[in-house]
């Protein structure tokens, strides 16, 4: 992810306080040396079966935690054997269980499933099936960033099969140098899904896309972000900025094209770093998704939430309504991460990365912003693995759940919109 003009270091730490779930305290008593030897056998039976019993105890009770949420020192769980959810039907994926702890009180969230970092494609169906059940718990909207690697078919196959009520805001990458390779690709990916599945579960397409390109070709920034630093410039207005909108705007012009041929009417839009929107890229979408991230703004998490309220007004919507199009404008990415790959990068921010104040600023910022009527993605669904091994600090720790698909050690607030 990126800043939104503010501090553009990473930070956080590896450990993150909690023990290990299998540290135990070890104890063992003298036993008198003169014993007879069948009394000494039976004994060394008994412990035996005493030390099977607590074992197979222990077992199971950790296995049947609903959370499995203890991390270690890379902030993911420690109990990888936790069926994150059950099925009445295993051949029907829209019979799963509910989980209690969760809570349908999120306007949004941003996901990206495993394996569709192209073009090291590897995502498979059971796994995006197990994700939308999860999510389709907390949220009725997501916000994909891509439609390389079958990633658009496969979320909306998964809502097919299980028969939730989600709207899906599907994604297109496009290059910052004005290679429209990537475009085209998932140009074509799109027309398929949108010919298969319809439009009832889509809620509009971003054309150029903040900080997850997915594709090994680019680091994670934003787009502007990356083509005013590639090319010299600072202002995302300024001639520099404007060069690069009419690169992006060649594709959302293209997009507009491609659903007007297929006589479908869906809102297209663009996602930027909070700092970095563009005014002819604002006035060619119907919305614009900005990234608003406290954590790199260096602000504490309890000025948090305020700070995002205020930095969206002021710089995002404000920028929005003072256009004729009047664009729809919402949060694309905003959390707190919990864990850093490094215990260097544990304080690059006002209040430390921790589980203790991503559930802070979802006490403080989720339920509020509903009541104000702000959109925001929650960012984001899960921990991303490839993340960490790839930039490392927080950026692979900013999750609700763990890599594993547990939840992490917080509790969802009960305010559904």
């Amino acid at each position: 992810m990126v800043n939104d003009g503010r501090d553009n270091s990473y930070t956080h730490l590896g450990e993150n306080g909690h023990p290990s779930p299998w540290l135990e305290k070890q104890q063992s008593g003298n036993r008198k040396s003169k014993i007879l030897l069948v009394g000494a056998l039976v004994g060394i039976v008994a412990i035996i079966a005493i030390g099977v019993g607590v074992g197979v105890s222990l077992s199971n009770k950790n296995r049947t935690k609903s959370s499995g949420n203890t991390p270690n020192n890379n902030g993911t769980s420690g109990d990888n054997t936790t069926t994150p959810v059950q099925q009445e039907n295993p051949n029907d994926p829209s019979t799963f269980k509910k989980d209690s702890r969760l809570k349908q009180s999120f306007y949004g969230l941003a996901y990206s499933p495993n394996g569709v970092i192209y073009p090291d494609c590897g995502a498979k169906l059971p796994d995006v099936i197990t994700d939308i059940q999860l999510m389709s718990q907390l949220t009725k909207r997501i916000r994909l960033y891509g439609s390389d690697c079958d990633l658009s078919h496969l979320v909306m196959e998964a809502i097919k099969q299980t028969k939730v009520d989600m709207k899906v805001t599907l994604g297109i990458y496009v290059s910052p140098d004005g290679d429209y390779t990537a475009y085209d690709r998932q140009k074509v990916a799109i027309t398929d899904v949108l010919k298969k599945y319809g439009t009832d579960h889509v809620a509009g397409i971003t054309v150029g896309n903040e900080e997850q390109n997915l594709t090994r070709d680019y680091s994670p920034r934003a787009i502007f972000f990356h083509y005013l630093n590639d090319h010299g410039g600072t202002d995302a207005n300024g001639a520099v900025g404007n060069q690069g909108a009419d690169l992006l705007i060649v594709n959302i012009t293209d997009t507009r094209n491609l659903l007007k041929g297929l006589e479908l009417s869906i809102p297209v839009g663009n996602s930027d770093a909070g700092s970095y929107f563009n005014t002819k890229v604002l006035q060619a979408v119907d919305y614009g998704m900005a990234n608003v991230h406290p954590w790199f703004a260096n602000t504490t998490v309890q000025n948090g939430p305020q700070w995002t309220w205020d930095f969206f007004e002021q710089t995002d919507v404000a920028a929005a309504n003072a256009l004729s199009n009047k664009p729809e404008m919402s949060i694309a990415e905003v959390g707190w991460p919990t864990a850093s790959k490094d215990a260097g990068n544990a304080n690059n921010g006002a209040s430390p990365a921790s589980e203790e104040n991503l559930q802070y600023f979802i006490d403080n910022f989720v339920c509020q912003s509903n009541q104000k009527g702000i959109k925001y993605f929650f960012f984001e669904f899960f921990d991303e693995k490839w993340k960490d091994d790839t930039f490392g600090g927080v950026e692979g720790h900013w999750g609700l759940f763990y890599q594993n698909k547990t939840l992490k050690g917080i509790t969802i607030p009960n305010c559904p919109i």
